[in-house]
Formats: C-alpha cells, sequence, structure tokens
C-alpha cells in the first residue's frame, strides 16, 4: 500500500467511504416496522487486505424518533497517517421513513480537523455549517438549491434502508446529502447465495453524483463502477439483514468492511454475531 492512498484520508474518506460504505454499513431492519430495537456494531476496514481502522456503530431505534452514531479510525504507513471521524443523526419516524432534524460529523487526522451540521426541515435542508471553510477547486460541480431538497443524511438514508417492510433491501434509491456533495444511492439485486439458516442478499451500488463534487478521476471511476456490493446475511429469527460485507473498488485498490461483531437487541430478544457466528439470548 503506498503512501499516496492515504495521503488525503479527509478527502477519500469523506468522498467515497463516508458517501457509500457508512450508507451501505449502518443497514439494519426491525422485524416489525413499528418495533423499537437498538444495534451495536463493529467492522474491520481494509485497503487492497491490508487492514487500517475499525467501524463501530449504534443505532436506537423508538415508536416516533431515532438516534444513529457511527465512529471510524483509521491509521496506516506505520501510524504516519492517521484519521477519525465521529458521525450522529437524529430525527422522528413518520409512517415507514425517517425524517432528519439535525446531522453532524466531526473529524480529526493528520490533514486537519473539521466539522459539518445540518439542519433538517420538511423541505428538506433548512441550516449548513462546515468548517472550516474551504475555496472550491476548479473541478467543483455547483451546488445550488435545488439540489438540498427532499435529501437525507448519510445515515438517515441508512435508516430508512432498513425499514424494507420485509422486502429485499435492494431495488431502493436514496437523494444524499453529506454537507458537501449531493448524490444518489441506487441499489439493485445482483445474486442469493446461501448462508446460515437463509440465504444472504447481495446487492449492487450505484453511485451517482449529482453537485457537490470534485469532477477528478477519483469521482469519475466511483460512478462508472459496477462491482460497488453490499452482501446482507439474514438473522435467523429476528427478522433481520444485517450487512455482513461491503467491497468497494477505488483507484487505491479495494475497500472493504468485514463484520466483526453485531448486537441486535429487540423487545423479542438480543441476538449477537461475531465473525460469522450467531448467538441468540
Amino acid at each position: 500500500m503506498s503512501a499516496s492512498a492515504l495521503s488525503r484520508p479527509g478527502a477519500w474518506m469523506t468522498a467515497i467511504v463516508g458517501a457509500i460504505l457508512t450508507v451501505a454499513l449502518v443497514t439494519m431492519a426491525a422485524a416489525k416496522e413499528r418495533e423499537p430495537y437498538r444495534v451495536s456494531a463493529t467492522y474491520k476496514i481494509t485497503l487492497n487486505s491490508f487492514e487500517i481502522g475499525t467501524l463501530r456503530y449504534e443505532s436506537s431505534v423508538g415508536f416516533n424518533g431515532y438516534v444513529v452514531k457511527s465512529e471510524v479510525e483509521l491509521s496506516a504507513l506505520f501510524g504516519a497517517v492517521s484519521w477519525k471521524g465521529a458521525t450522529r443523526s437524529s430525527g422522528t419516524i413518520h409512517g415507514a421513513q425517517p425524517k432528519p432534524a439535525n446531522y453532524t460529523f466531526d473529524f480529526k487526522g493528520s490533514s486537519g480537523v473539521g466539522a459539518v451540521d445540518i439542519g433538517f426541515k420538511e423541505a428538506g435542508v433548512s441550516s449548513l455549517s462546515v468548517l472550516p471553510a474551504r475555496s472550491l477547486a476548479a473541478d467543483t460541480v455547483p451546488l445550488k438549491r435545488k439540489h438540498l431538497k427532499g435529501v437525507l443524511d448519510r445515515l438517515s438514508a441508512a435508516l430508512a434502508l432498513t425499514r424494507t417492510q420485509g422486502k429485499s433491501p435492494c431495488g431502493r434509491k436514496f437523494s444524499i446529502f453529506d454537507g458537501q456533495q449531493r448524490f444518489d444511492l441506487e441499489l439493485y439485486l445482483r445474486r442469493q447465495q446461501p448462508r446460515g439458516e437463509g440465504k444472504a442478499v447481495v446487492c449492487r451500488v450505484k453511485y451517482r453524483p449529482i453537485a457537490g463534487y470534485r469532477a477528478n478521476n477519483e469521482t469519475k471511476a466511483l460512478s462508472r463502477s459496477t462491482t460497488i456490493e453490499i452482501a446482507f446475511r439474514p438473522v435467523a429469527g429476528a427478522g433481520l439483514m444485517v450487512p455482513d460485507q461491503i467491497t468497494i473498488p477505488t483507484i487505491s485498490g479495494p475497500i472493504a468492511l468485514k463484520a466483526q461483531k453485531v448486537d441486535i437487541k429487540t423487545p423479542g430478544g438480543r441476538r449477537k454475531i461475531a465473525s460469522g457466528r450467531e448467538n441468540g439470548r
């Protein structure tokens, strides 16, 4: 793994891992749409098969509201390059879908520190704060007010993906704004394969940049890719589809997330999944 692969960890983490992996990663579904549940999970992150970090996730969904959090830690080149990011989203549940109220993203790394704060109302984004303020690169596609209507933040989009009402997590589309980019994620059924007591569902993910992104080789390669995948594994007796592995090709090599531990609590009981093994409590 070369130094250039992680020379700008904040940039590629936000544009690639943040925009795709975080959304894919935290997708969990309760057996009943109105049933409260709590999820905590840990995933290992690799680049070119080298372990570079960990993603920890927690969610709490009640009858009318939700809070979702994630933390990412990256380190490479014997600690010469490091990056940490914490994301939080909260809102209410209307019908079967989340309605975000606030989203925050704070990061600290070798290249500096920063924060994003987004407020939402019914029509879309109502307030935005990005620190530090940065001048836009010449190849940045302009972001306009119309792009901020009817969007979700990354974690609320993940929660929306979970609320499948018993259907496959594939075959859906989400409009997302992360404080910088406005993009769509579209999921298509790629295949099903035996896993445990049921069939794992593998979705192909299509990333479509809309505005606020840099029209560079990284973005073009990601938008053309047909090999971004999320493998969901069924949790027997819990009515859940848990993302087991996510793979994304990048110009620096393939990024992968693999589930290490997942702890799911519902009124019906508790399930723990560790490195492919499942236990009920």
